[in-house]
């Protein structure tokens, strides 16, 4: 970045689903999944889904959008 500001998505853990997930799903079913496997998505989590062959991941990290603190 120009201004010398590197920006990090803090991650504390790193869940894996075992079940494959249809990788044209958007956030809200992504997340809906999340709830539904793994019973609540915590902050600074990363959820990991693979499509059916394997061949693809789709990360979802929570929350997606931080608002950034003040300068």
């Amino acid at each position: 970045m120009a201004s010398g500001v590197v920006a990090l998505i803090r991650i504390e853990a790193i869940w894996l689903a075992t079940e494959p997930l249809d990788m044209r799903a958007g956030t809200d079913t992504v997340l809906a999944r999340v709830v539904k496997v793994f019973g609540a998505a915590r902050p600074h989590h990363a959820y990991l889904f693979t499509n059916k062959r394997a061949t693809r991941i789709k990360v979802l990290v929570y929350p997606a959008l931080a608002t950034p603190g003040p300068r």
